[in-house]
């Protein structure tokens, strides 16, 4: 984690020192949410392990993105850097309080992002767009920052951010998410079924109704959502146990990051009545396939690089910390712990 791997703008193999030079060979931004999904795993195993070797690591990552006021030393500036803020409110083992100054900026920051019709901007620039990443980007960030400080115009922010691409963004009858789309004529953008923008929804979806407290006004909803989500997943799981970068095209290669983000959501959708032993089988066979594509050193292979636009996806599949981190998260779960204890 305090050495993570740059993640690649462009697709280039070639005289990358060029793009390195130009600027163009990574983004702050990307490297917020390649940081924040491996610290969500470190502080899924920390639950389960006192390991201060770990925590003295953690440690020294929040010293290096925070100051002595638990402010940010690099404010983002993008919606990108709330699900470090997120990851952050996960850890058990500090105090969250000192860092209040950077969870109510990061509050400031989306609320600068909230467009026309009452929803999350990607960029600021792009106000016409609505993101599928955007729901996994704020929304679990904004239910546990609004449950923890009393702020439920955060919490309404978040379901309305999730509905309402559930309303435009979806493929009628199918619950399989559009990459994005435009918020005047309402038209899809991109394509429907990019793999790792299903991961997006799911990751927002499913940590937010995790974040809900029972009987909260919102969660018998998500919960709906959850369902209608978890069956489109499971009959777009290919025989390896994966999902395609593309999960409607059988010819498609399996892409990790997708496959890490949706095993996640099965893992944790199967506390929902009626979908436990569904969800728990397909969860499993993502893990399988995720192990079959583990090198020896423990890194898991093959996940599709950095989108370049709507439309534009990578064609490279290698080792990517967002897929780390997330493959840890599940293996440290309660749930897997205990299906593996039994």
């Amino acid at each position: 984690m305090n050495h993570t791997p740059r993640m690649k703008v462009t697709d280039h193999t070639r005289w990358v020192v060029i793009d390195m030079l130009r600027g163009n060979y990574s983004k702050r931004a990307i490297q917020h949410w390649q940081e924040a999904s491996l610290l969500l795993g470190l502080s899924e195993y920390l639950k389960q392990h006192d390991d201060q070797a770990v925590k003295r690591e953690v440690w020294s990552f929040l010293d290096s993105r925070f100051d002595s006021s638990g402010d940010w030393i690099e404010k983002p500036e993008y919606v990108d850097g709330a699900i470090l803020a997120y990851a952050v409110m996960k850890l058990e083992f500090i105090d969250l309080e000192h860092y209040r100054a950077a969870f109510e900026l990061t509050w400031r920051m989306i609320e600068a992002h909230i467009g026309e019709d009452s929803t999350i901007m990607y960029r600021t620039f792009m106000k016409d767009y609505r993101y599928v990443d955007t729901i996994g980007f704020v929304c679990p960030f904004l239910v546990s920052y609004g449950i923890k400080y009393n702020k439920p115009e955060c919490i309404d922010l978040a379901y309305r951010q999730i509905k309402q691409y559930e309303l435009h963004g979806m493929l009628e009858d199918r619950h399989i998410p559009c990459h994005a789309y435009q918020i005047g004529d309402l038209m899809p953008l991109g394509i429907y079924g990019w793999g790792r923008g299903l991961g997006w929804y799911a990751l927002g979806l499913i940590d937010s109704w995790l974040e809900l407290p029972a009987g909260h006004k919102y969660k018998a909803s998500l919960e709906e959502s959850i369902k209608g989500f978890a069956t489109a997943v499971i009959s777009l799981q290919q025989a390896n146990g994966g999902w395609n970068w593309t999960v409607t095209r059988r010819e498609c290669r399996s892409d990790s990051s997708a496959t890490a983000a949706l095993g996640w959501f099965l893992l944790n959708a199967s506390r929902v009545p009626g979908l436990t032993q569904i969800c728990l089988n397909h969860a499993d066979k993502a893990i399988h396939y995720l192990a079959g594509v583990t090198r020896r050193n423990g890194a898991v292979d093959f996940s599709q690089g950095d989108t370049k636009d709507i439309g534009a996806y990578s064609t490279l599949f290698n080792i990517m910390p967002f897929t780390q981190g997330l493959c840890v998260r599940m293996m440290h779960s309660n749930i897997v712990r205990s299906r593996i204890h039994s």
